[in-house]
């Protein structure tokens, strides 16, 4: 039981890793853009309005998680989304927005 137990948390664990990495609006934003297709860091700094270092680090977060894969050409880094779950999480997310407004504009009157 205890081992089990101990399977469960490292798997809880590696989902909060996961979600650590979705919780910040700017990369949100770059998945959104990335889901379109791969992109150079400079596109996603226009994107996003922070300077490239900024986009670097968010990104490096993004690959950690294991949501993004890069690849290199020269001295310029593509991103791509690596995983194709993304179109349910976004539906997911507006799905919670929906009723929370629901319930807000319920609790008003």
């Amino acid at each position: 039981m205890k081992a089990r137990n101990l399977q469960s948390r490292k798997r809880y664990a590696a989902r909060a890793a996961i979600a650590k990495a979705l919780a910040h609006p700017s990369r949100l934003m770059i998945l959104d853009a990335l889901e379109a297709g791969e992109r150079c860091v400079c596109e996603l700094t226009d994107l996003v309005g922070a300077d490239q270092s900024t986009v670097s680090k968010h990104l490096a977060v993004l690959k950690q998680a294991g949501l993004v894969a890069d690849r290199k050409e020269g001295v310029m880094s593509f991103y791509r989304v690596k995983v194709c779950c993304l179109a349910g999480f976004w539906k997911c997310i507006e799905t919670v927005l929906t009723e929370n407004l629901k319930a807000h504009q319920e609790a008003l009157g």
